[in-house]
């Protein structure tokens, strides 16, 4: 009769945590795609009028995207 043992593998931990990340980088893709479309449909007057400018729209998507958290 033999025995059969089982190693514990790290490739479950490992793979779940690069899931996790891809999550995370999709939401915020995501985040700042659908800011970036939402200020560029606004007019120059809308933005003017929350002191924003057609050259600041990346910027701000970007900072609302990524460093919200």
């Amino acid at each position: 009769m033999s025995t059969l043992v089982l190693k514990k593998s790290n490739a479950a931990p490992i793979a779940s945590n690069w899931l996790q990340r891809l999550k995370i980088r999709f939401h915020n893709y995501r985040v700042y795609r659908n800011t970036l479309n939402e200020l560029s449909a606004l007019s120059d007057r809308e933005l003017a009028d929350l002191g924003l400018h057609q050259s600041m729209l990346q910027r701000v998507a970007y900072q609302a995207a990524y460093k919200a958290h």
